[in-house]
């Protein structure tokens, strides 16, 4: 069995030699050869550029034996394909070039031409799927609609999403529309992607709990239900929303194929109560690979322990890798999955 087939059987739920195993932000700056490339070129010029996006993606599988690529890209190249370009702010985090107030702001944002805008992406999925071909999965990927939403509101990245939340409870049109906007260039943008050879796609919640508790289905559900219903029948969707586990029920009913959760959620018990529904992703903690190997290599062998003999399960970490993860650490976790089998 080979890594592709492996981990489209665990999203089946069918049974497989091993557990299959990739992880969220699989390139960036815990490697020296990305931070090379990065020097040269630029993060936005990378993810803009076919032939360095294909090299970022592919540098963690020559270093790892994992099962599945991932696009290196950005999810904001949506809002930027619309007409809201970001970049990155000198003290960290991201800057829109403009922050949405008003509803002219978001009638002038289009939702059409997406596939020729963003035409990069799909070349660079081209690309990859012939350097891989049947033997490694890959994975595309994408902003949700109300994690896109609370950038383009904020003006680039927030600590508590004060104007994205007053936008939503005194603006309820204009946030309508805005979502309604977002969806259809989310949804255009999956087609292009599946189009272009991937094997899944994974919708990033990333600020899923900036949402208020009863608020969560307006904010985001309804608009992640609407982009998997308007995808092609049974196409593998997984939806990721940090900080929200106690609510896979509702994750559930998106129709995502799996559901990759957080460092917080008690994955062998989530699995139990969801019997069998949808797989399960997850969750190491990524902090885990900023100490050491033996505490690496202890934590992941518990983790899949718990996971013995459950099909439907894919490694992975419970967020993105942080730029402070050490290479030897993810060696381990590796020596680990592939102990356990």
């Amino acid at each position: 069995m080979n890594s592709r087939e492996r981990f489209l059987n665990a999203l089946n739920g069918k049974s497989t030699d091993k557990v299959p195993a990739w992880f969220m932000r699989q390139a960036g700056r815990y490697l020296p050869e990305y931070r090379a490339l990065k020097e040269r070129h630029g993060f936005l010029t990378m993810v803009k550029t076919p032939d360095l996006a294909t090299e970022v993606s592919l540098q963690p599988l020559r270093r790892f034996p994992i099962d599945a690529a991932i696009l290196f890209s950005d999810i904001l190249v949506i809002p930027e394909a619309m007409g809201q370009a970001y970049r990155f702010r000198e003290e960290g985090g991201i800057a829109m070039d403009y922050r949405i107030e008003t509803d002219t702001q978001i009638e002038q944002l289009s939702d059409g031409n997406i596939e020729e805008r963003l035409d990069y992406v799909a070349q660079a999925l081209k690309q990859l799927r012939r350097e891989l071909g049947e033997k490694q999965a890959l994975l595309g990927f994408g902003g949700s609609p109300w994690t896109l939403a609370t950038y383009m509101l904020e003006g680039g990245s927030s600590e508590d999403f004060s104007r994205a939340k007053t936008f939503f409870y005194r603006e309820p049109a204009c946030f309508e529309k805005l979502l309604q906007k977002i969806t259809r260039a989310v949804i255009r943008y999956f087609k292009m992607q599946i189009a272009s050879g991937v094997d899944a796609i994974q919708i990033f919640d990333s600020w899923a709990a900036a949402a208020s508790g009863c608020d969560y289905e307006s904010c985001s559900l309804r608009w992640i239900r609407q982009i998997i219903a308007a995808l092609p029948e049974n196409f593998p969707m997984i939806v990721y929303a940090k900080g929200v586990s106690h609510r896979v029920s509702d994750l559930v009913s998106t129709g995502a194929r799996a559901l990759s959760l957080d460092w917080t959620a008690d994955l062998p018990a989530t699995y139990e109560s969801l019997g069998g529904r949808v797989a399960l992703q997850g969750n190491l903690d990524p902090a885990l690979l900023t100490t050491e190997p033996d505490i690496v290599r202890d934590a992941t062998a518990r983790l899949l322990k718990s996971m013995s003999g459950k099909n439907a399960y894919i490694f992975n970490l419970g967020h993105g890798i942080t730029p402070q993860a050490k290479i030897p650490c993810v060696d381990a976790m590796f020596e680990a999955i592939n102990k356990q089998g």
